[in-house]
């Protein structure tokens, strides 16, 4: 086995690996989040693909729209592809962008049918030689490091030929969001067709399918294969089976988790405490994170990290698209596993006593019920449902 370097820390310098050829760097901060995107936009030659959950009509929004329109304008093939339920900028906000030859589409189930589906993806590809993968969306509160209601989130910058892979799945998905008549099954053998299996860097997929959904398996299977699993995850609600797997993982090995302390929504707070006393009677530490709005998804295994879009929740896990970067080497989980300590000392640990001092029959049904309508709605569904902040 490779050395393992020691975790990098404030004054070590960022998070940084090179692998098979690709080189990686964590971009923790908001504000170097929207740097590095604005200046991959006006860096791009040839094309640019852009994909967001959310993006919003504020001045982060603004910013990277009016850089995109500067970008079709010198002849750069700018592609962008957002979620029709979660991004509330209006089409007109994007009519420069049209206008100056750029391509533009909103992922719009059709059909009451596809009424669950969300493509909960943000995936940004330049020149086919870098790549973004993260959390965060289009807007101020994932963009910056100031306002208490901020979120706290990561995105992963990729340089090397991954990006290459990603360009074509995206130029997939495209396609079939602005064919004629968009079919389930043809969507279900796209996120199967580019979930890559082998290497050190996969691009991992997931979409509306109950069997062979390529990120829960590959989720199920490190379990499986591992003894130490370190989860952040703003909104937890894993379905049964999940949860056993993590509870027995929990048993054998070490299983901490950390989630959301603060939140705009707050029936995922209660939806997760739901599962909180399965997972310590099996020894878990779980975690709740105290200084802002968490929204990151990072999972790390021995030797394994995964990063992307995907929350671990059912609609994440079987609904919505997601997309998942999973990383298999030594030294960059040593790297994941620093920052995920340094995150925990922001938390506060929920004890067998806290937690059951919290659970009267009241909140238990609350929570209950919030797990049940989280794994079942969108999350801009609950999220204006009133729940009431919890302590």
């Amino acid at each position: 086995m490779a050395a393992q370097p020691d975790p990098p820390n404030a004054a070590t310098g960022p998070i940084c690996a090179e692998i098979a050829g690709n080189r990686l760097l964590l971009i923790e901060q908001g504000a170097e989040r929207l740097r590095t995107l604005l200046e991959m936009i006006d860096e791009a030659e040839t094309s640019f693909r852009i994909l967001f959950y959310m993006f919003t009509e504020d001045s982060a929004g603004q910013a990277v729209r009016d850089r995109l329109v500067s970008a079709a304008q010198r002849g750069v093939k700018v592609t962008l592809l957002i979620d029709g339920f979660g991004c509330t900028a209006k089409p007109d906000f994007f009519a420069g962008l049209r206008d100056a030859g750029g391509h533009f589409c909103v992922f719009h189930p059709r059909y009451s049918a596809r009424y669950l589906l969300r493509n909960h993806q943000k995936l940004v590809v330049a020149d086919d030689r870098r790549a973004i993968v993260g959390g965060a969306n289009i807007s101020q509160s994932y963009l910056e490091d100031v306002s208490e209601k901020r979120w706290r989130d990561l995105w992963l910058l990729v340089e090397g030929p991954a990006a290459h892979h990603a360009g074509r799945y995206f130029d997939a998905l495209f396609r079939w969001t602005t064919s004629h008549k968009p079919r389930m099954r043809d969507l279900r053998r796209l996120v199967t067709r580019y979930t890559q299996r082998r290497g050190k860097v996969q691009w991992v997929f997931s979409g509306p399918m109950q069997r062979r959904n390529p990120w829960p398996e590959r989720i199920a299977r490190d379990l499986q294969d591992s003894n130490r699993f370190d989860l952040i995850a703003a909104y937890f609600a894993p379905p049964f089976g999940m949860t056993r797997r993590i509870r027995h993982l929990a048993r054998t090995g070490c299983v901490r988790i950390i989630t959301a302390g603060k939140t705009d929504n707050n029936a995922t707070i209660a939806a997760a405490r739901f599962t909180y006393s399965r997972l310590l009677r099996r020894g878990a530490e779980i975690y709740e994170y105290q200084p802002v709005k968490l929204h990151t998804k990072l999972a790390v295994f021995d030797e394994v990290v995964h990063i992307g879009s995907s929350n671990f929740d059912f609609r994440s896990l079987y609904l919505n698209l997601e997309v998942m970067l999973r990383v298999d080497d030594p030294g960059f989980a040593a790297q994941m596993r620093g920052y995920f300590e340094r995150e925990m000392a922001d938390c506060l640990r929920i004890t067998p006593e806290i937690h059951k001092a919290r659970a009267s029959l009241p909140r238990r049904v609350k929570w209950a019920i919030s797990n049940f309508l989280v794994t079942s709605m969108d999350y801009t569904v609950t999220r204006r449902l009133n729940f009431g902040a919890e302590k």
